[in-house]
């Protein structure tokens, strides 16, 4: 569908035949409506896609699962003593203390807090024997502040 323009002069001189041009603006107007309307269709129909299906569940005698409510956490001290909660245990005992604890269940997340002071490798030998039993989920804990205020220093 084209638009034309009638040339003013034409018809000015009288002459019988119009000298029609192309039209050099595109009308936006319809596009701005459509638009709106596509964006009223959106907002409308968002809601009801969050909903999913609805479902009315039966009622439940069981109690819920219990999740686990403490952290597994190892610590290694100044000293290098190491610590499976708040329990000393040897290097030697900690496999079966872990094991004890959680069942043998692999997929269980060890948490592994060491001191500032303590030599890297002491660390990494208790990492080491949590790994070697068989816990692959494991977690290095650091003091989010001391890092923060590094990159702040970095700065």
């Amino acid at each position: 569908m084209a638009a034309f323009m009638v040339d003013r002069n034409d018809r000015a001189h009288g002459r019988g035949r119009r000298r029609t041009r192309p039209m050099s603006e595109i009308n936006v107007t319809p596009m701005v409506d459509v638009m709106l309307v596509l964006l009223i269709i959106f907002m409308v129909t968002a809601p009801l896609l969050t909903t999913g299906v609805e479902v009315d569940l039966p009622d439940g005698t069981t109690a819920p699962v219990q999740g686990q409510d403490e952290p597994l956490t190892v610590s290694v001290d100044a000293q290098g003593r190491v610590f499976v909660q708040d329990t000393e245990v040897a290097l030697e005992e900690l496999t079966p203390r872990l094991a004890a604890i959680t069942g043998r269940n692999p997929d269980v997340r060890v948490f592994v807090r060491g001191d500032r002071a303590i030599n890297y490798g002491q660390v990494m030998q208790v990492v080491g024997a949590i790994n070697a039993a068989g816990y692959r989920k494991v977690a290095l804990i650091t003091d989010p502040r001391i890092a923060a205020a590094a990159v702040d220093g970095q700065r």
